[in-house]
Formats: structure tokens, sequence, C-alpha cells
């Protein structure tokens, strides 16, 4: 009688806690508020995705995409013993171009539109032996070229234009910062004059390219500087490709003084239209202008003949001849072949000279280095400059280190 007594009070115990104790419409309550919880979290983490999502589509449409920006940077480290012979010291390195130093350039690239593409250039040169400790970044070339098909595209350079930067590349030549000296580096004088203001067309057909610019130069110089003249010059380039990575082109320059600056100095990318006529400057003033063989207020005329050729898949061979209409007896020249080659050892010899011009004499240099790679991005160069303007002569011991990132 007892267990009997004692299994009934079991269950009906057990009945009590499953419908009294553990209710189901308390159970539904409960599951119903975390369900509710579940969901605003979840709403939440769409609204966040719905944003993104819109924020992105927004700015694929731009005419800048952050995400087809490209940094190159490139830093040079150069040093040189010298030795000299009559040569005045103050103007020693830049008559042979010879640069020591730390050199910092970063170039921004960027996607415009679907054909175009922008590029701004950050130079910091600490090469000067005044005030070496305060050289910040400055903006030194910005251009923005748009292709409008394979063999149309137009390039526009409102700050630093150059001719090289308007020319056909030829990769024996434009090698900026990659040798010893400077005039080794561009070819002939032609492509590295001209710092302005410029605008030029290239049109590709089958193996020939020709290429077709306008330059503006004597703008916006520093209010302390002296007046120069504003020019106009007409740089025109023709390429013709052959097989075996050979290459052959032609080019010329022409120059026309639009007016002096005796009327005053303007900011950059202002081209003064004189109505009325102005004083006329002093003779003084006049002599000080910096001259291109004669008197800068003369037109002037230069031509140039540039070839290269691939030995193998590294080693390259260029060289190129130009004349010039003020001294049409001087003659420069110069010869390049060089190994750059990702492996571990490079090397490069250039020639170059200026003969025929009785007034300053033959102008000689000759340069010749090995490229230690070390790394994918650091390498050691160590070389040799000689150089002949004259009387004056110059040896030159030289290491650079070149870091790119």
């Amino acid at each position: 009688m007892e267990q009997l007594n004692a299994f009934v009070k079991s269950g009906q115990d057990f009945f009590d806690g499953l419908f009294g104790r553990r209710n189901p419409i308390e159970i539904l309550k409960r599951l119903q508020r975390e369900a509710f919880s579940d969901l605003m979290r979840l709403r939440d983490r769409q609204e966040k995705l719905e944003r993104l999502l819109s924020f992105y589509q927004s700015s694929k449409g731009g005419p800048f995409r952050e995400n087809a920006t490209h940094v190159r940077g490139h830093v040079a480290f150069s040093g040189a013993l010298l030795v000299l012979d009559n040569v005045n010291f103050d103007d020693a390195l830049d008559r042979w171009g010879i640069g020591t130093g730390v050199d910092s350039r970063f170039v921004f690239e960027t996607t415009i539109g679907d054909k175009g593409t922008g590029s701004a250039e950050f130079v910091a040169t600490h090469r000067e032996r005044e005030h070496c400790d305060e050289k910040p970044l400055s903006l030194t070339k910005l251009s923005f070229i748009a292709n409008v098909n394979d063999c149309f595209s137009v390039m526009a350079l409102p700050i630093g234009a150059r001719c090289r930067d308007l020319a056909i590349a030829f990769s024996a030549f434009h090698q900026v910062g990659k040798r010893l000296t400077e005039y080794s580096c561009f070819g002939p004088p032609i492509l590295n004059s001209h710092n302005g203001t410029a605008i030029g067309i290239t049109v590709r057909k089958s193996n020939v390219i020709a290429s077709l610019a306008q330059l503006v130069t004597g703008l916006g110089s520093p209010l302390s500087s002296i007046p120069k003249e504003i020019r106009s010059s007409t740089f025109g380039q023709l390429v013709f490709q052959f097989p075996r990575g050979t290459k052959l082109s032609v080019m010329g320059l022409h120059q026309v003084p639009l007016s002096s600056r005796q009327h005053g100095n303007f900011a950059p990318l202002t081209i003064p239209i004189v109505l009325s006529k102005q004083s006329e400057v002093s003779e003084a003033v006049l002599d000080a202008l910096p001259s291109i063989g004669t008197k800068t207020r003369v037109s002037a005329c230069s031509i140039a003949l540039m070839a290269e050729s691939e030995l193998d898949g590294f080693t390259k061979i260029g060289g190129w001849i130009e004349m010039n209409k003020l001294n049409p007896k001087s003659v420069q020249l110069g010869l390049t072949i060089s190994d750059d080659s990702e492996d571990s050892l490079g090397w490069g010899t250039s020639l170059r000279g200026t003969f025929g011009d009785s007034a300053n004499g033959a102008h000689f240099q000759a340069e010749s280095y090995l490229k230690l790679n070390v790394g994918n991005n650091f390498c050691l160069k160590p070389g040799l400059v000689l150089g002949m303007d004259g009387k004056s002569k110059i040896a030159a011991l030289m290491l650079q280190c070149n870091w790119s990132l």
C-alpha cells in the first residue's frame, strides 16, 4: 500500500512540473523574444552591407578610381671622389652632369575614366651645398594621357614638361636615375630641355609612330629670378620600328620667342597677350638672359637622329647625333651599351662628346659602371667617369645606391 501511494505521488509531481512550472505559453514567449533579438541583429548587418555596396557602386562610376592608384618610389644615394685639372669647382659637377647626395622621387599614377591616366611626380633632392637640411617634396611634373584608341593618344603636361616626356621612349636612353650621370640617361640634349607646359599627340600605324607636341617655357618663374623670355617650341618625332628590337628615330625642335618678360612676372599657366607697346627692357637685363649658343631672342632649330637595337634579351646598344642651327659646325653625339638585367650582375658604358665648336673646344665624356643587384629592389653601382672640356679635365670615382619601392 505504501509503495502504491509513493508511485501515485511521483506521477502527480511529474505532471505538475510538466504543466505547471513549465508552462508552454511562457516557453513560446521566451522563444519569441530570442528570435526577435536575432532578427534585429540580422537587420543591422543587412543595412551595413547595403550601405557598403551602395558606396562602392557610386564610387565606381566616378572619374578617379582609388583602387587603380599606384605609387612608385625611387631613392638614389650618390657619392664621388673627384680628381680635377684646370677646372672651376663651382661648375665642375654641372658641366659633366655628376650629381651627389640623396635624390628621392615618387610617382602617383591613377586611372581617369576608361581610357585615361594621370600622374604626379614629387621630387626631393639633397644635392646643393647650401640649405641641405630642408628639402621637402615638391611637385615637379603633372601629366594626363588619354588613349582614344590603339592608334591615337593625347597627352597634356601643365607642369614640368620636357621633350623626353612627349617623345617615344627608347629603352637604351630613358633611364631616369639608373645611370651614373644625367647626360647618359636621356640621349640627345634635345630631349632634356624646355621645362614648362606642353600638349601633344601620338599616332601609331603599323611599324611607324609619329609624335607632335607644342611647349611653352618661361612661365611662372620665381619673382626673384632674372626675367626670362617666353618661348614657344614645336617638337616632332618619327620612329621606325624594325624586327629584333631595332628602332630608328628622327626628331626636331623649333623654338620661337613669343615675348620678353619685360612686362612683368606672371603665375604658371598664364600666357600674356600684350596689345599696347611696353617700355623696352634695359640692355643689361637682356644680356643677362640665358642663351642657347646665342641670345634667346633668336629663333633656334635643332635636329637629332637616334637609333637603338637589342643584341640579346638584355644587352642594348644605342646611339644618337644632334645638330643645332645656331651653331651648325658643332656636332654632338653619344653611344651607350648596357646590360641592365635583373640578374646578380649588370653593367653599362656610355660615351658622349661635342666636336667642331672652335669657340669652346671639344667636349668629351666617358663613363662605365657595374650593377650589383642585392635583392629585388636594391642595387649598388660603382663606376668611373672621365671628362675633358677644352683644357679642363676631370676624373670621378663614383658609388651609387638605388632603392626602388
